[in-house]
């Protein structure tokens, strides 16, 4: 019975396999021998395993050619998780946990292009001032600790690309130069954290965790804003523990299919804080 339970376990995995690879392939789909050579299955295993997602109606051969794609009903699948799941939703419960057991004020913040937006947030009972301001506000990637947590974790090359574009807009804000970008850039990425005090907010400190999708690929982060006073050095291993357990753990229940992470404005439209600790 377990074993027959884990080939089912196995047979799954292997389909859903198929189904990132064909989904990230060519629109005019797949041939049978290429997709076994990205996946690394026999072509028999590949065709069976084909004809089983043909039957569930998610793939389809391409009329007239030996290619096979994702099929319509894939993609409604994918919009309607993405529907069911977005990132606020799935964030909420987080933003309040880690706001109740640190309290303090806690964002979630979304990459989109060369910024970072506020998509959510939960406030502490401290009063503070923040980079992004209230839920919608942006910031050039690497200002502030969200930001700079997901800078500095994204490639090489995709770094450079950002640090060039954003330098001129870090200096018009404030920031020192590039040669302190960099260094806080390769500190956050060493220690998986970033806790970047410019000094831009006059008595505010913070922690950024990133929150990585399928990929690997940093696309948000985790951040706690409080007063500098609170953030001691003996308290701060503490607060980044809390912080990294609950950006794993987020990472891990990302859709990869939610528009918020390649639409994030999109979903604020009628965006409120998950809780206020405004007066």
């Amino acid at each position: 019975m377990v074993a027959s339970d884990d080939m089912a376990i196995s047979t799954v995995r292997r389909a859903l396999e198929l189904l990132r690879i064909l989904a990230g392939g060519p629109p005019e789909g797949m041939r049978l021998k290429d997709i076994g050579e990205v996946v690394g299955y026999g072509q028999s295993m590949v065709h069976r395993l084909l004809q089983d997602l043909i039957l569930e109606g998610v793939v389809e051969q391409v009329s007239g050619s030996k290619r096979y794609r994702p099929a319509l009903e894939f993609f409604v699948l994918a919009a309607r998780i993405g529907e069911s799941s977005g990132l606020r939703r799935l964030a909420g419960p987080t933003l309040l946990r880690l706001s109740a057991t640190l309290s303090e004020s806690i964002f979630l913040l979304v990459r989109t292009g060369f910024d970072a937006v506020c998509l959510d947030l939960v406030e502490g009972p401290y009063p503070i001032r923040s980079f992004t301001g209230d839920i919608g506000g942006k910031v050039p990637l690497g200002l502030g600790q969200g930001s700079l947590a997901i800078l500095s974790h994204l490639p090489e090359a995709e770094q450079e690309a950002v640090i060039r574009f954003n330098m001129p807009r870090l200096i018009d804000k404030g920031f020192l130069d590039e040669a302190t970008l960099r260094v806080a850039i390769a500190k956050a990425r060493e220690q998986g954290w970033a806790d970047l005090n410019s000094g831009l907010i006059p008595g505010m400190a913070g922690v950024g965790v990133p929150v990585f999708d399928a990929h690997g690929l940093a696309v948000a982060s985790l951040s706690v804003g409080t007063l500098a006073e609170r953030l001691t050095e003996s308290r701060l291993a503490g607060v980044v523990k809390v912080m990294k357990a609950e950006a794993e753990e987020l990472s891990q229940r990302l859709n990869p299919f939610d528009m918020t992470l390649r639409h994030p404005m999109r979903s604020l439209a009628f965006a409120k804080p998950v809780s206020s600790g405004r007066s």
